[in-house]
């Protein structure tokens, strides 16, 4: 009995302690559980995340790099001389179009052309006096002599009038004495007839009538060439004996009416080429400051990339002086992968994300260069995105490409062109 007891109680002991055992274990079994699970919840995280980012780029066409660019507007100087500074041009600083940068001047420049017009001028400044005195003398002995010339045809008129006044009365007489010496004859006749009048008086009495005849009939020439004489006179052209048609004094008025004309157009031609001159010494010295001053300003709003010379420095023509960012046409330079290149199409829309997480850039593909490496004037060459060879160029519109922020860095996603069925 003692030993049935004694089992009785050790199996009671037993099956106590196995049922405690087993309520012990049931917590530690679940912890195990609840730790693998949260491995494979992790994993299945991080798989899924590490696995979106190539899923996403097969799926998204994309660069590998890109750079936000801007072209370079290169300056250079026009002229020969000397670099001096027009302004202070802070750090960064954008510039608008038109800033004057630099100054390069010549003080040796050519001005032979310059001064010999001036020269000219001079010259004919003064000699202009002298042909406006020489002018007004022979205008003066020209009107002086023109008074002479009409006083003297005046005159003229006058002695020809007076003149046709006188034979006019001659002629009277002349006829008066015909008339008589006409009547004496027949008178002679009648007489000679009856032996009264001798054969020798009607002979003289018909020689007088004869002469009076001929002496009215020339009084009446001489009147006949006084009206001609008249008739020039009065129409400027004198008529004589010991001259013809203008006297001497009306040559001299004409002589010096001519001088008078030549002095005038050599006065004339005088201020012609004074006129002439001064515009030519107007554009000489246009031309003489643009070659010994010039202004170097910005084309463009930007600012300045790389200063390529300092002032107090002598530079040539046509010698870079400085490089200005080309703010108004910012592009933003990418390189892709061969089958994302091989998609991409010009005039494709893309859009620039910057690493920073600031604003995206929209803008459109405008060039394809490929793995050529066309040269462009880019302040940062399209060679430094080196991970891939295919290279893409992305022009924008949008004002944050315009705030001249180059050397940002992101990447750009290209629009996805559906394919036609």
């Amino acid at each position: 009995m003692q030993d049935a007891l004694h089992e009785h109680l050790f199996a009671n002991d037993e099956s106590g302690h196995a049922a405690e055992t087993q309520t012990g274990q049931e917590p530690g079994r679940r912890w195990p559980r609840l730790r693998r699970g949260a491995k494979v919840a992790i994993g299945l995280a991080i798989v899924a995340v590490f696995g979106w980012l190539p899923l996403r780029a097969i799926w998204e066409n994309s660069s590998v790099e890109a750079v936000l660019n801007s072209r370079l507007v290169t300056l250079r100087t026009p002229i020969g001389g000397r670099v001096a500074a027009a302004q202070r041009v802070p750090d960064q600083a954008k510039l608008e179009a038109g800033t004057v940068v630099l100054r390069v001047f010549n003080p040796r420049g050519d001005r032979t052309r310059l001064d010999d017009l001036r020269r000219q001028k001079s010259r004919l400044e003064n000699e202009r006096p002298s042909l406006a005195a020489k002018l007004a003398s022979a205008q003066a002995a020209q009107k002086d002599l023109a008074r002479q010339a009409a006083q003297f045809r005046d005159g003229r008129v006058l002695q020809l009038e007076a003149r046709i006044a006188e034979i006019q009365t001659s002629i009277e007489a002349a006829a008066a004495r015909r008339d008589e010496a006409s009547a004496a004859v027949e008178r002679a006749s009648s007489l000679a007839k009856s032996g009264n009048v001798s054969s020798v008086e009607l002979a003289r009495l018909t020689r007088e009538l004869s002469v009076s005849q001929q002496t009215e009939l020339g009084a009446r020439k001489r009147l006949d060439a006084a009206k001609v004489e008249l008739a020039a006179a009065q129409n400027g052209s004198f008529l004589g004996d010991s001259y013809n048609d203008r006297p001497s004094s009306v040559q001299r008025e004409e002589e010096m009416r001519q001088r008078a004309g030549d002095l005038e157009a050599d006065l004339a031609r005088t201020d012609t080429e004074i006129a002439w001159l001064a515009n030519e010494i107007i554009v000489e010295e246009v031309r003489f400051a643009d070659l010994t001053e010039a202004n170097i300003t910005t084309p463009v709003a930007g600012r300045v990339w790389e200063m390529m010379t300092s002032p107090g420095e002598d530079v040539q023509a046509g010698q870079p002086l400085l490089k200005v960012l080309d703010c108004s046409g910012a592009v933003i330079t990418a390189n892709v992968t061969e089958s994302v290149y091989n998609r991409l199409q010009l005039g494709d829309r893309a859009t620039f994300e910057p690493n920073d997480g600031g604003e995206p850039i929209s803008g459109t593909v405008v060039n394809l260069t490929g793995a050529a490496g066309a040269p462009a004037n880019l302040a940062i060459n399209p060679d430094a995105l080196s991970k891939e060879p295919y290279r893409v160029t992305v022009a924008s519109r949008d004002a944050a490409a315009r705030a001249c922020t180059v050397g940002r860095t992101g990447r750009v996603v290209f629009a996805r062109q559906e394919t036609a069925p």
